[in-house]
């Protein structure tokens, strides 16, 4: 693999460490709920950071984590608001999935960012032309029928809606081959939207591809789909991965350290360092008062 600037790899190992450090505050009995983490999807988000504007609506779901980090480098109030922690983003009410900070949303409910989306897009496209809104939705969310009533409107519309599906091949713990008949192309083609598959897992090429189709978005637009074919390393939640034993899921980290191992160990190394002092300082912070409103 291409190398990274360090600013884009301490990126990425952050998202992965934060997601490791939640795994084993839940084992250690210090938070409660669940969580649904992005292992190995890091690179998604982080590939489209610097082609999103702080302009463009961000709609993400409830394997979110990685999303949010992308966009505001805020893990002491990620996790504070895991926790139900003062300084939290929502005081503590929304929890791992539930997140709404300035033009951010997430959600736990399957596809219902998608009608919302196209309904900021079609605001964007009178009142703000040039900016976007994007939509992160898993293989498992065509199952629901909002998905394709947005589609249908952004297509008739012109709406500057980026759908960006991260494609990793089970939903839940179901395979994408026993509850999906057809392709995401195919689905996307229906309505007449561009769709573009990326098997790449290096940011830079990845950036390289889509640069030009989101640039063509905010200046002549339309729906795009763009599909990730990626791989969640995790279980769904926590412990429920009833995926049979066998050579693991393909991990661009290690590809990439295998490729750059003195980067790699120096960067994961203070990745993993802020995301320890992090963790100290948030769980010893009171609990939230859960009195004021997301921001």
């Amino acid at each position: 693999m291409n190398g990274l600037a360090d600013e884009d790899l301490a990126l990425l190992l952050l998202i992965r460490c934060f997601e490791r450090k939640l795994l084993a505050l839940f084992e250690q009995g210090e938070l409660n709920g669940t969580t649904h983490t992005c292992l190995g999807q890091e690179y998604v988000p982080v590939s489209l950071r610097p082609l999103l504007r702080d302009s463009d609506w961000i709609f993400s779901n409830h394997r979110g984590h990685g999303h949010y980090l992308a966009r505001f480098d805020d893990p002491e109030g990620l996790l504070a608001e895991i926790m139900g922690r003062k300084g939290a983003v929502c005081d503590g009410v929304g929890g791992s999935q539930h997140l709404r900070r300035g033009r951010y949303l997430s959600t736990g409910v399957q596809g219902q960012s998608m009608p919302v989306a196209a309904g900021v897009a079609l605001h964007l496209r009178r009142h703000e032309p040039g900016t976007l809104a994007c939509a992160y939705i898993g293989d498992g969310t065509w199952g629901e029928g909002a998905v394709y009533e947005a589609l249908n409107m952004a297509a008739l519309w012109r709406l500057p809606l980026l759908v960006v599906v991260e494609h990793n091949g089970i939903a839940q713990s179901t395979p994408t081959s026993a509850q999906m008949a057809g392709t995401v192309a195919g689905r996307a083609a229906a309505f007449g939207v561009r769709h573009h598959a990326l098997d790449a897992l290096d940011v830079t090429a990845v950036r390289h591809e889509v640069a030009p189709l989101i640039e063509e978005m905010r200046t002549d637009p339309g729906p795009l789909v763009l599909e990730f074919r990626t791989h969640r390393l995790g279980p769904h939640s926590k412990g429920d991965d009833v995926r049979p034993p066998g050579a693991p899921p393909a991990d661009w980290y290690a590809a990439y350290r295998a490729a750059h191992p003195a980067q790699s160990a120096r960067i994961e190394a203070a990745a993993r360092d802020r995301v320890e002092r992090v963790a100290a300082e948030v769980t010893a912070r009171p609990l939230a008062s859960w009195g004021g409103a997301c921001a």
